[in-house]
């Protein structure tokens, strides 16, 4: 756990404890921009920084314990198995894991040495809205030369994650786990593995800007492809039946878990018989993973930091911004974890080693058995016993539809394309204490995997809680929460590319 230095002069001080920080993001805008608040005729929207905020974060259960930590955003190279990649991130690729119990607090400093401004969204936690991290919503963008510290109490154990909400960063190295502990955890396990997938090609092909470019020039009529190829960093015909159809556009040279691709593989010690947690993050831009584990079943035991009733299966499918928690008996030997790049045919590897054996090879996706076994999809879990929600009628419906596709790239929310310069316009208002049900209805012919920020929903009819769920083409889905974190909530498609091209919205408090 490290501790940093006082803080520079240059840095915004955060959780209120700072005037002049209040004042900034009161508004959330850029200078000489119009106000994000809806017209006068309109409702009155929070502020991040409004009183109730603060009081909200006040009265969460809180240990008392703090954990300080400083990361520094900063160029620098990654060794992909000899192959240099020129990127960004916060010192490695993942950040190294932050870990701290329920109800402790974070005292982050994030200090921007990158040529442009910066932040860090938390992604899947209900913490206080100032402190989530998206520009000219919730923060100020921290400067180019510039920090800012983060300052919240993790009110929820589970598996979560970080990393940027400046355009198209989290495509780079700038992403880790943030792991929080359940003092009272009822889950037995001998061991625990943090796994976070991620799609590369950043320093290797190109930068996620000059995909973001070419992906916005649209493909046209692109007709059906006869088989999957690569036109430069796009990908034609990348078909999934388990995702309705086009499984992803972006053309990865590498899929890597932990920051290495198959040919370096991760290696994941312990003991014939060991229970293991295995933490799966998704941090990839465009590409969902179907997870297994040669020789083994695995039990899903969380989803998105919250326990479902256990569930067994061979193989798994997790979107971006996903996580899942498995539990896995160890046999004795040495087996692959697998990370197939659903629909485009490559995939990540590491090793668990518990006595001898042969590695899998690695220049060919490999074809498990287990990859074909029973797969687990988030539609099959149920929420435990402990963290399901109260059966009652929303208080209020509110429906959002997933419009556009691949020919313009016009990704979109109901048709309206999404100004983050203007973010509260078109915010669809909330009132605390009120049961929502957002249903989102895909339009598409494209799967989505849709996440709200500041909340944790549920599937409605008796589903998992969540915090990001995939959509497929032509269907919808409803998510109940209950509106009991005050503030600016944004809500977006996860596929990095098509949140950039404006596929965003906001659900926002009203005062």
């Amino acid at each position: 756990m490290a501790t940093h230095a006082p803080m520079p002069r240059r840095t915004f001080l955060a959780g209120g404890i700072s005037t002049i920080a209040a004042m900034a993001l009161a508004g959330c805008t850029p200078e000489g921009a119009p106000p994000p608040a809806a017209a006068p005729s309109g409702p009155r929207f929070l502020t991040p920084t409004d009183a109730v905020v603060g009081e909200r974060e006040a009265a969460r259960a809180a240990s008392g314990a703090v954990n300080r930590v400083s990361l520094t955003a900063r160029p620098g190279r990654l060794d992909l198995a000899g192959v240099p990649a020129d990127t960004w991130s916060y010192g490695q690729t993942p950040a190294p894991v932050i870990r701290q119990a329920r109800g402790d607090r974070l005292e982050l400093e994030l200090v921007n040495d990158l040529p442009e401004e910066s932040s860090i969204h938390w992604h899947g936690l209900a913490l206080r809205n100032d402190m989530d991290g998206v520009p000219h919503l919730t923060q100020d963008p921290v400067p180019a030369g510039g920090s800012f510290t983060y300052d919240f109490v993790t009110p929820h154990a589970g598996t979560y994650w970080f990393h940027p909400h400046s355009g198209t960063q989290l495509d780079r190295g700038l992403y880790g786990a943030l792991i929080v502990e359940d003092p009272a955890e009822p889950l037995a396990y001998d061991s625990e593995w943090v796994v976070i997938l991620d799609d590369w090609l950043d320093g290797v092909q190109a930068t996620p800007d000059q995909v973001r470019t070419d992906l916005e020039g649209g493909m046209g009529d692109m007709g059906d492809m006869p088989e999957m190829h690569a036109m430069g960093n796009l990908l034609m015909g990348a078909v999934s039946d388990v995702l309705g159809g086009d499984a992803g556009d972006v053309s990865y040279p590498f899929h890597l878990i932990n920051g290495r691709p198959a040919t370096d593989p991760d290696v994941f010690e312990a003991t014939p018989g060991d229970r293991v947690r295995i933490r799966l993050i998704n941090a990839a831009g465009d590409t969902a993973y179907r997870v297994a584990l040669t020789g083994h079943r695995m039990t899903v035991t969380h989803t998105d930091g919250f326990p479902v009733d256990h569930t067994e299966g061979d193989t798994l499918i997790i979107g971006m911004g996903e996580r899942y928690d498995v539990v896995v008996t160890l046999g004795d030997g040495l087996f692959t974890l697998i990370a197939e790049a659903e629909g485009k045919l490559r995939q990540a590897h590491a090793q668990v080693r518990t006595g001898a054996g042969t590695p899998l090879p690695t220049d060919l996706p490999f074809p498990a058995p287990e990859l074909q076994g029973k797969l687990v999809t988030a539609d099959q879990l149920t929420a435990a016993p402990g963290v399901a929600l109260d059966q009652r009628a929303p208080d209020r419906e509110i429906t959002i539809r997933l419009t556009g596709g691949m020919e313009k790239y016009d990704w979109a929310f109901d048709g309206l394309p999404f100004d983050m310069m203007r973010p509260m316009r078109n915010a669809h208002p909330i009132v605390e204490g009120e049961r929502v049900r957002l249903t989102f209805v895909n339009d598409t012919e494209m799967w989505h995997p849709v996440h709200l920020h500041g909340h944790t929903y549920q599937h409605a009819g008796g589903g998992p809680r969540k915090d990001t769920s995939i959509l497929l083409p032509g269907k919808r889905i409803a998510l109940d929460f209950d509106a009991d974190n005050p503030g600016r909530w944004l809500t977006h498609c996860h596929n990095l590319y098509h949140g950039e091209a404006q596929m965003m919205g906001v659900v926002a408090y009203t005062a």
